[in-house]
């Protein structure tokens, strides 16, 4: 005896938007995970672009003393990027104080990978003395896209004897990138205190500090 099973076409019918339900489910799923696995790796390679750029084109210089055979001592600034500059102040100053001991003013263009040198004999000995064993540390000022910066303070240890450089040596330790002084409208663009004006403290305040 054989059995027939008929499935009115109307129940075939009723599945039909229930399959497809699924399976939009299904391929909406799989659409999503590929679409955040693709903005993954479109933000790791931004991330990437843009930290390469900023490594290329951010301004970047580094400053070495050094001392000639002939006992004379210069400076060499090199422009590690590609953006050119304009040096616009080289600062020098014992590490034991906390201004600078000596500025020099300057209007030198640095093109993208080439270096500055100059003489700085004579500033140095005036920045240290005729007799002098200690740290010093040098930065720079200068113009990069229409906003000025400014370097790290990179130190050496200098020994002066007799009015005349005997020794350079440069203290190894990690830099730091440079900060912006002032940006592209004129005002300043980095806030942090490094000398306060006491004289500008207010006359009721300093009043109720009685003297000891």
């Amino acid at each position: 005896m054989h059995l027939k099973w008929t499935v009115p076409v109307s129940s075939i019918l009723a599945y039909i938007p229930l399959l497809t339900t699924m399976v939009t489910t299904i391929l909406s799923i799989v659409l999503a995970r590929a679409t955040l696995r693709y903005a993954k790796t479109t933000d790791k390679s931004l991330a990437l672009a843009r930290e390469e750029f900023e490594r290329e084109w951010s301004p970047e210089l580094h400053i070495k003393l050094e001392r000639t055979p002939s006992g004379d001592a210069k400076i060499i600034v090199t422009n590690l990027a590609k953006i050119s500059v304009l040096l616009q102040m080289v600062q020098l100053r014992k590490l034991a104080l906390a201004v600078p001991s000596l500025r020099c003013l300057l209007n030198e263009p640095l093109i993208g990978g080439t270096t500055w040198t100059d003489s700085i004999q004579k500033r140095l000995i005036a920045a240290t003395g005729d007799e002098f064993q200690g740290a010093i540390a040098v930065s720079a000022t200068f113009f990069a896209s229409g906003r000025l910066f400014r370097t790290d303070w990179f130190r050496f240890q200098v020994v002066v004897k007799n009015g005349e450089i005997a020794r350079i040596d440069p203290v190894n330790m990690a830099a730091r990138r440079v900060r912006v002084i002032e940006s592209r409208n004129g005002e300043p663009a980095a806030k942090r205190e490094f000398v306060r004006d006491v004289t500008a403290q207010p006359v009721e305040e300093r009043a109720t500090v009685a003297p000891n």
